[in-house]
């Protein structure tokens, strides 16, 4: 037993003491999911819902880096929050709960040098990328449709370096997708009342603002 811990010592010491381990870094973050479509036509902050993720970064250089994230959250709208008297009419109201995998490119515009103990070593920065999602609205409409997808998350923040290998972030990130079921609600066509109709050419857009604290690994401690 003994040697195995002296081997796994000196791996994690010879990837430490190299330039690669120095740009591995992890994190996780809590915010609040929106949503954006047939229900809620603008962004509303005050139908945010709790969300959470955890993701993995490669900080290839002081510009770019590469991230893959895992999150959770819920979704929420109401038409009794909208002044237009057909939504008020509709009364419709929904909940989904939202998981997501993706991985996106981040830029920074200041050098930000994982290295350095530096007091002013911040950033803001932009992101794009792939995500997938799958969700589950409380509400099951009575047509089948597809509960996961693709998305292209994009969005910018800021993270500061707070002390030694922490650092703190803070970003707003918006996801694009191809579906109008992330409500539960689709229908249109003349069979549907006026009251209960949709647009099928506006796809549902979903948000996530998060804080996020990370370590990047500097050095590696073996007993």
């Amino acid at each position: 037993m003994q040697k195995q811990v002296i081997l796994l010592c000196f791996l994690l010491s010879f990837f430490s003491s190299s330039s690669w381990a120095q740009k591995v870094e992890f994190g996780g973050g809590l915010g609040f999911m929106h949503y954006k479509g047939d229900i809620t036509p603008n962004l509303q902050l005050k139908s945010g819902r709790p969300a959470g993720n955890v993701f993995f970064r490669y900080n290839a250089s002081k510009a770019l880096s590469g991230r893959f994230s895992v999150g959770a959250g819920r979704i929420f709208g109401s038409d009794f929050r909208s002044k237009d008297p057909f939504q008020l009419n509709r009364g419709y109201i929904f909940g989904t709960r939202m998981l997501e995998a993706g991985t996106d490119l981040e830029y920074n515009f200041l050098d930000f040098d994982y290295t350095k103990r530096r007091p002013r070593n911040w950033s803001p920065y932009v992101f794009a990328g792939l995500a997938f999602y799958n969700f589950k609205p409380d509400q099951e409409p009575a047509e089948s449709y597809r509960k996961s997808g693709l998305a292209i998350p994009f969005g910018l923040g800021i993270k500061w370096q707070i002390k030694g290998p922490w650092s703190l972030g803070v970003e707003f990130g918006t996801r694009k997708t191809w579906s109008d079921y992330l409500d539960g609600h689709n229908e249109s066509g003349p069979g549907v009342e006026r009251r209960l109709q949709t647009d099928p050419t506006r796809k549902d857009m979903y948000y996530y603002t998060s804080v996020s604290l990370s370590y990047t690994i500097l050095r590696v401690f073996c007993p």
